[in-house]
């Protein structure tokens, strides 16, 4: 017996989508306060990357542990922050739609969650300064809570084999 293809109302396979699904940006910004008054600190990511790899961090839609959308490629501390590199999964409905809207602009926010593991606080300007962080998540957000932690690239076209 044959299985057939289903296809969505436009006629096309229901996995189509545009691009790859990849996409690229910091989930994090070094030195920078968040809306909570967190600061991330240069080196807070090290222990739990090494320990876990981007292959162990989760790729959630809004913090949403029922909504996981994909997963990371890469992920890694720069002068800058924390660099990701994920694929949205085009076989999950909600894969398709933040594809999407990053193309269009429509969302381009991301957020971490995670365990504080150590931290110490800044009387002078009364922020807590995270020196160690086991990082769980990476989420697709519409607000982050620090205002620089977005995507800055999609890729639209698949890349060609052997390149």
């Amino acid at each position: 017996m044959q299985t057939r293809r289903e296809t969505s109302r436009l006629g096309q396979p229901l996995c189509a989508c545009s691009g790859s699904g990849v996409f690229v940006g910091y989930a994090s910004l070094f030195g920078e306060r968040d809306q909570s008054g967190d600061v991330v600190m240069p080196g807070a990511f090290a222990a739990s990357l090494k320990r876990r790899g981007a292959a162990a961090v989760r790729m959630l839609f809004q913090h949403d542990a029922a909504e996981p959308v994909g997963t990371w490629i890469e992920i890694a501390e720069t002068a800058k922050g924390l660099h990701v590199k994920g694929r949205l999964d085009r076989n999950v409905q909600r894969g398709r739609e933040l594809f999407s809207l990053l193309e269009s602009r429509g969302i381009d926010g991301l957020s971490i969650g995670f365990r504080t593991v150590r931290a110490r606080r800044d009387r002078a300007t009364a922020s807590r300064l995270l020196t160690e962080i086991d990082l769980w998540e990476i989420s697709l957000v519409t607000f982050p809570m620090l205002a620089g932690a977005r995507v800055t690239d999609v890729k639209s076209i698949e890349p060609k084999k052997g390149v």
